[in-house]
């Protein structure tokens, strides 16, 4: 066996578990990196849903002063500091409304798009012409 066959051995080898080294090392480095992404994408959804739970309180707290400014008590309250005049309606100024308001709209609003009979559109007429010159 020469001494060149087993430098060359010895080299190769060497070069290879540099390779296997670095691309373990790459490997290990990716792996951190993609830990710490998710770590941050994780900071970022608790902090948003701390956002929503925050904003979701809010609107509550809301809900609830709109709920108690309407109160009958508070708005006969108010018509009489502010001399507005207001009296309750009658009964037969009342309208009530049996079905869902929702669906009602719905309804109103996409009459003509489900319409039985569909608005009748003036025909397209062609017309050809004989003026070759």
């Amino acid at each position: 066996m020469n001494k060149t066959d087993t430098n060359a051995f010895v080299n190769q080898l060497l070069v290879y578990t540099l390779v296997m080294i670095c691309f373990s090392g790459s490997i290990g480095l990716g792996t951190v990196w993609l830990r710490h992404q998710i770590s941050i994408t994780a900071n970022n959804t608790k902090q948003l849903e701390q956002r929503i739970a925050e904003t979701e309180r809010h609107m509550a707290e809301l809900n609830t002063q709109i709920t108690e400014e309407q109160s009958i008590d508070v708005l006969a309250r108010r018509n009489a500091e502010w001399h507005l005049g207001l009296v309750l309606p009658k009964e037969p100024q009342v309208v009530r409304v049996g079905d869902s308001v929702e669906r009602r709209l719905a309804a109103r609003n996409n009459a003509e798009v489900f319409a039985a009979e569909p608005n009748a559109a003036a025909p397209v007429r062609f017309r050809v012409m004989n003026n070759y010159r």
